[in-house]
């Protein structure tokens, strides 16, 4: 399967299968505490970018109450629960195409989203745009190549297949148009997008069950692609989702890095 959109998880909640979890369980709490910061509160008005996935939608729905708005948007919403009701409202958006879905959101967040998107400095000024004057803005994306590996600690066979599955997962990443060090501008891509109070940090968890699954899910999907790189085989990808079935390999995520600033 050939896609369009740079994602290397399919939206699609039947093709998503425990990727949607894996990140969750991975990243929500880090998320949650940069909202946190934010002040947020009843009656907020939110705009969850490329939401993907009900976790953070659904926790910002409880912080806002019944007055406030989460608006949750994505090329593909096929993944959504049929339960969505308000606060929520879900609705099919392009961030790097379309014009703003809306303005004087309160916050505005996306999380693995501007890596993918063709043309990220349009996404991003369409995201600053919507905000209200001393509205939030929180970017969080992964850099790779800050932490390239699958598994630092490269103690025997498997964990260096895994590391080479992981290289050709870069490839693949780099030939659908994925910036991998994006990560790492988002300091400056804030603060040259006029917002104020820029900070950012850098998380990534050393071995948990999410990130087995996360593993398992990606490399799954990708298997065609990676194996086009001629970097690994069909049966090494056998063999490395085995090892990952099997547990004990100190699988590592790329750093997620969080980059937040207020509109003036």
């Amino acid at each position: 399967m050939t896609r369009t959109d740079g994602y290397l998880l399919d939206n699609r909640q039947s093709e998503a299968g425990q990727g949607f979890d894996a990140l969750a369980a991975l990243f929500d709490p880090t998320t949650f505490r940069h909202i946190e910061r934010s002040g947020i509160g009843s009656g907020w008005r939110c705009w969850e970018v490329g939401a993907g996935g009900m976790s953070v939608v659904s926790w910002l729905a409880k912080k806002v109450g019944p007055t406030g708005r989460v608006l949750a948007t994505d090329l593909d919403t096929s993944w959504a629960s049929l339960a969505v009701r308000p606060p929520i409202q879900l609705r099919v958006h392009d961030v790097g195409a379309d014009e703003p879905p809306g303005e004087g959101f309160d916050l505005v967040h996306a999380r693995l989203v501007l890596a993918h998107v063709p043309d990220r400095e349009r996404a991003l000024r369409t995201m600053v745009r919507a905000l209200r004057p001393g509205g939030r803005l929180l970017v969080e994306d992964a850099d790779p190549t800050l932490q390239p590996l699958a598994c630092p600690d490269e103690g025997g066979p498997e964990q260096q297949l895994a590391n080479r599955v992981r290289h050709a997962m870069r490839d693949v990443l780099a030939e659908r148009g994925t910036e991998l060090a994006y990560g790492r501008q988002l300091p400056r891509l804030l603060r040259e997008a006029g917002l104020r109070q820029v900070e950012a940090e850098a998380y990534f968890q050393l071995t948990s069950p999410a990130c087995g699954a996360l593993e398992s899910e990606t490399v799954g999907q990708a298997r065609e692609q990676l194996v086009a790189t001629d970097l690994v085989t069909g049966q090494d990808i056998d063999r490395h989702l085995a090892n990952v079935a099997a547990g004990g390999m100190g699988l590592v995520t790329a750093p997620l890095i969080s980059a937040w600033g207020r509109k003036v």
